[in-house]
């Protein structure tokens, strides 16, 4: 089966000659706004696979010149795939660690056992214990680290990488603020190891790693700029497209204390290598038509001319010869001989995107619509990542298929019971033995039951603990109820309601397991059972906790095993996006818009999951509610089509199809 379907999924073919360019003066053209040496790879396993390539060839050729190799490693999920990829190179090729050196770049402070999640932990769990590696080469921060002692262990720590003459190669990843390591905005290019502060929004990416936002280190021990900029080689990673933003200010920024890896721009063998996901925000690949003549595609004339529009405060059907001169887009007049003919065929293809009929329009002409006309009413299937992702991403689309009399399903495809918080568990127990006092006080077993919950929740657990097995199963049933009561309050049928529980999320800790068969099967049942004609799944990458993902690729994975089957040859895949950010306009291919009645309908469904308001422990990086945030998402793709000259509506969701291929 294939487990990372997700990785593939390109919403517009980007010619290879814009990231992997075989000719020189090309190549400077295309990379003439960035100022630091960048590899793109196609993919993060592409990208692994190469660093770790490099990775052993230089510790190949410090073995040849009789030397050690000295290495800065840093924890974090970008790097996890560079180490898989060394563990495969010892197995298979004989790759040896023996004589290398390792410089743990970062942990964080105070410094716990290794039951808590660390850095060096990370380490040595996907690289060190499973190679030849000697554990007295390993140099990171330990429990003997204190604050009596800090200081004095800084110093001892540049001391011993002089002492190895430097590190060779230093491997890092980027913050979502352009902390490398954890030199926080702010840092100073002569800052050596320290004690860092975190900041507000590394502590929030962090959260992802514990069950709440208390357990959360509050500073870190971190190699200095000065440090890092001293190593021989420097390659820093970032995979997905949650870090496409700070890339750029990172690559094509200027050297800013605000942005720290922008200082990797004064590094003589510094390199970037990233994914195309990450790399979508640079110029190359995002306007391409800034830097050298373009490979022009429907969709890319469509960016191209919504980014004219925002450049020059006009609506498509008034934009000029002129503006298209000015703005470096004449390729697109000599191609179609003039604005008007531009400006009319992109007016209607995004005029053509936007239906009320998300499942289709029964007995209308669909030659122009989203979605085909027949057969009517369809089977539709919607997958939820969590109890609630249906709604908050697209609950005025649910509503609006249910209220077209279409057979509508819904597949929560993970119980979501680590992100109910422990008071409501506390709540709804105390609620029950009420109720069993009142209804069955004779029922001693269950009373029991409770109070052992009640107990373990307020006196036994402690900050880090993972939950015992029927405190998982009650946030579990929480979660379960609000889904449904979601449902009856839009008006799906009960039995269409089905959550998977998918075992790669039943770890009942935040760490989570590997996507397996099981998991896959369980969705391949059920898309069996059902045989649906239309499909919607969370295409919404950017979910920091990567639940999201795992969850895309086992429907994708599902689809895959049964794309030769009959039903499925006549089935339509739309992925979705709300809770963590939204479709670009230009790839957008079926707009729904939003009346201000079905938005507050909206709301109130998403209102229904009490459980996900101010108390969620993940909530992310964005302080709104997950209702806020979906409102202002919805409201902002309808203002820029309004802005474009398109129909004013309230607010709009947006859809990305999936192509199937045969």
């Amino acid at each position: 089966m294939h487990y990372d379907l997700s990785s593939k999924i390109t919403l517009e073919r980007i010619p290879e000659r814009y990231y992997r360019s075989g000719d020189m003066i090309e190549s400077l053209r295309q990379t003439r706004f960035e100022k630091l040496r960048t590899k793109i790879y196609s993919d993060a396993n592409e990208g692994a696979k190469s660093i770790a390539q490099s990775i052993a060839n230089l510790i190949h050729e410090k073995e040849k010149e009789g030397e050690r190799c000295i290495l800065g490693l840093s924890g974090g999920f970008s790097p996890i795939g560079v180490y898989e990829e060394l563990v495969k190179l010892h197995e298979n090729e004989g790759l040896s660690f023996a004589d290398v050196i390792v410089f743990n770049v970062t942990e964080f402070f105070p410094v716990y056992d290794k039951e808590r999640h660390s850095n060096a932990k990370l380490l040595r769990t996907h690289l060190l214990d499973k190679v030849d590696f000697r554990k007295e080469n390993f140099y990171t921060p330990d429990i003997k680290v204190n604050r009596s002692n800090i200081y004095e262990f800084c110093r001892h720590y540049e001391e011993l990488i002089e002492q190895f003459e430097g590190l060779d190669l230093v491997l890092v990843s980027v913050g979502l603020v352009g902390n490398i390591a954890y030199n926080e905005p702010g840092s100073q290019i002569s800052t050596l190891t320290r004690l860092m502060l975190l900041d507000n929004e590394s502590q929030r990416d962090l959260k992802r790693y514990y069950s709440s936002i208390s357990e959360v280190p509050a500073s870190a021990i971190t190699m200095g700029l000065s440090t890092l900029l001293n190593a021989k080689q420097l390659i820093l990673l970032a995979w997905g497209e949650n870090k496409s933003g700070i890339l750029k200010e990172v690559i094509e920024g200027k050297v800013d204390d605000n942005v720290p890896a922008s200082f990797l721009q004064l590094h003589k063998n510094a390199m970037v290598a990233i994914d195309l996901n990450a790399a979508q925000q640079l110029t190359r690949i995002s306007h391409p038509w800034l830097v050298g003549p373009c490979e022009w595609t429907d969709k890319l004339i469509r960016r191209a001319i919504v980014w004219l529009c925002n450049e020059t405060d006009k609506p498509i059907l008034k934009l000029t010869n002129k503006d298209y001169n000015q703005h470096g887009l004449d390729e697109l007049l000599a191609q179609y001989g003039s604005a008007y003919n531009v400006n009319i065929k992109i007016f209607n293809d995004l005029q053509h995107t936007i239906t009320g009929w998300p499942g289709g329009k029964p007995d209308a002409d669909d030659t122009n619509r989203p979605e085909r006309a027949t057969p009517y009413p369809k089977r539709v299937m919607v997958f939820s990542p969590h109890p609630d992702d249906d709604v908050i991403s697209m609950g005025g689309t649910l509503q609006r298929l249910v209220d077209q009399n279409h057979d509508v399903h819904v597949a929560y495809q993970t119980s979501g019971n680590i992100a109910v918080g422990d008071e409501e568990v506390i709540r709804y127990v105390s609620l029950m033995l009420n109720v069993i006092d009142h209804f069955d006080s004779t029922n001693e077993q269950i009373k029991i039951k409770y109070q052992n919950v009640l107990h373990f929740l307020s006196e036994e657990k402690q900050t880090g603990d993972s939950d015992v097995t029927d405190v998982l199963y009650l946030k579990a049933q929480i979660r379960r109820e609000e889904a449904r009561a979601a449902c009856r309050f839009i008006g799906l049928k009960p039995e269409n309601i089905h959550f998977l529980d998918l075992p790669f999320y039943e770890t009942g800790k935040v760490q989570k397991g590997k996507l397996t068969d099981t998991d896959i099967q369980t969705v391949i049942d059920l898309l069996q059972s059902v045989k649906p004609q239309q499909i919607f799944v969370a295409g919404d990458l950017s979910d920091p906790h990567g639940t999201h993902k795992v969850c895309l690729d086992a429907a994708l994975a599902a689809i895959h095993e049964l794309k030769a089957t009959v039903w499925m040859k006549d089935c339509r895949i739309w992925m979705y996006r709300g809770a963590w950010a939204e479709w670009e306009i230009d790839h957008i291919e079926m707009a729904v818009p939003i009346s201000p009645e079905q938005l507050r309908r909206k709301r109130n469904s998403i209102l229904k999951h009490q459980s996900q308001m101010e108390s969620a422990p993940f909530l992310g990086n964005d302080e709104r509610l997950f209702w806020q945030r979906a409102e202002d998402r919805n409201l902002a793709t309808a203002k820029l089509y309004n802005n474009l000259g398109l129909a004013s509506y309230e607010a709009i969701e947006a859809f990305v199809e999936y192509k199937l291929e045969q």
